[in-house]
Formats: structure tokens, C-alpha cells, sequence
């Protein structure tokens, strides 16, 4: 556990009540007071002094048209804005999970034109598993090149 002065904790305390993440307040830690600390030792040090970190809130989960030609690259803004647009009807959409599966590098949802849902993960040796609610449901081979070609999107924006 890292020791500090009640100078340094009031420093800590003012920047969780400014809303830095636990990660940033590692940084500072070790930019500011010259303290190597882990990620861990942060956390424990918020617990100690009775803080609790705000969770950055993201927008609801966001799904991307597949019905239309991808369009030329846009910067990251218009990109998001495009995905908070929807599906519209008989396009193939797909979503990441906030909090990924037990076991899966990435994993989410996807709608297919034909309006049937299914479960998607990705495993750490890259293997992609597809599961629906209906037993033996197979969708379309053009979904599943739609399906495919947008998590490729999705994943490579997120730096996967």
C-alpha cells in the first residue's frame, strides 16, 4: 500500500470529485508526487478514503444500417453519429456488449434482415461463434457477409 501525505490524499480526493478515472489518477500519482503505484494500489487508496469513482457513462448501445453502401471515412464523431441512426427495416445491424461474455475477447448482438436475433463472441484465438434463440437457424449468406464485413467495423474501430 502507498503511503501519502494528507496534502497528497486532499489531491486525490479533489481529483476523484473531479471525476478522473481510476487510470488517470494513477498518472497523476506518479507525474505529480513521483510515486510509482500500481492500478490496484489506486483502487485500494479510493477505498481507504472513502471515495467512490463516476462511471463515465456511455449513449445506449448502437447499431449501424447494413442495408446501405458503406460511405467514405468520416472522422470518429460523424461515425458515431451515423450508428446512433438505427436499422432500417430489413438491414442486418450489429451491436457490442458493454461487458463482454466470460470467456470472449468481444462479444454482442445482431439482427438479420430477416428480423431473427442472434448472439455473436469472439474468442482470443479469433474464432467467431453465432447463436440464436431458434434452434437451427441459419441466416441468409448475404447477412452473413453483411454480418461479418460490419463487426470487422465495429471491432477495428474499437481497436481490436
Amino acid at each position: 500500500m502507498i503511503q501519502l501525505t494528507q496534502e497528497q490524499k486532499d489531491a486525490v480526493k479533489k481529483w476523484v470529485g473531479a471525476g478522473d478515472s481510476l487510470s488517470e489518477i494513477q498518472k497523476k500519482i506518479r507525474e505529480e508526487f513521483k510515486i510509482p503505484v500500481t492500478f490496484i494500489d489506486v483502487r485500494f487508496l479510493v477505498l481507504d478514503l472513502g471515495l467512490s469513482i463516476k462511471e463515465k457513462t456511455d449513449a445506449a448501445p448502437r447499431s449501424v444500417d447494413l442495408s446501405k453502401p458503406p460511405a467514405a471515412p468520416a472522422p470518429a464523431e460523424a461515425a458515431l453519429e451515423e450508428e446512433d441512426a438505427g436499422a432500417a427495416p430489413g438491414g442486418v445491424t450489429v451491436e457490442l456488449d458493454r461487458v463482454m461474455k466470460p470467456g470472449a475477447l468481444a462479444s454482442g448482438s445482431a439482427r438479420f434482415s430477416d428480423g431473427q436475433t442472434a448472439q455473436w463472441s469472439l474468442d482470443q484465438f479469433g474464432r467467431l461463434g453465432l447463436s440464436s434463440a431458434k434452434p437451427g437457424y441459419r441466416p441468409s449468406q448475404e447477412d452473413l457477409q453483411a454480418f461479418q464485413q460490419e463487426l470487422a467495423r465495429i471491432l477495428q474501430s474499437r481497436g481490436f
